[in-house]
């Protein structure tokens, strides 16, 4: 596996790793419930959520970026404005959803961090 590969082997499990962490801080240790309201109800966020949603995210943004190195001129920059767009976009689910002010600073905290390790470790190939 050469250098490229392996860095965005790393980057896109790095990133749920990286939410998971967290997470973990988050609920079992600080104690923090983290509830979205989802339709009429509330939800709780667990581990399998954040693990789903941003591995899909993290491979989703590696997909763009294949297909980007293929079709662009300059693929990192055009994918950076886009991460960074996307990252931005994202903010407005734990904004609008959250139940509790710490779910909502928590949720945000996740969506950053994993915004952070894709654009670091992706923006670069």
């Amino acid at each position: 596996m050469n250098t490229s590969a392996k860095r965005i082997l790393l980057t896109v499990v790095g990133a749920p790793a990286a939410a998971l962490a967290v997470w973990a801080l988050a609920v079992p240790v600080a104690g923090t419930t983290l509830t979205v309201r989802m339709g009429a109800g509330t939800q709780p966020v667990g581990p399998g959520s954040v693990l789903v949603v941003s591995l899909l995210v993290g491979l989703a943004g590696w997909a763009l970026l294949a297909v980007l190195e293929r079709f662009a001129s300059r693929p990192g920059r055009i994918w950076t404005i886009v991460a960074l767009a996307v990252l931005v976009l994202s903010l407005f689910g734990p904004l609008g959803s959250a139940v509790g002010i710490a779910t909502m600073l928590v949720l945000v905290l996740m969506h950053l961090v994993v915004g952070t390790v894709l654009v670091l470790g992706l923006a670069r190939q």
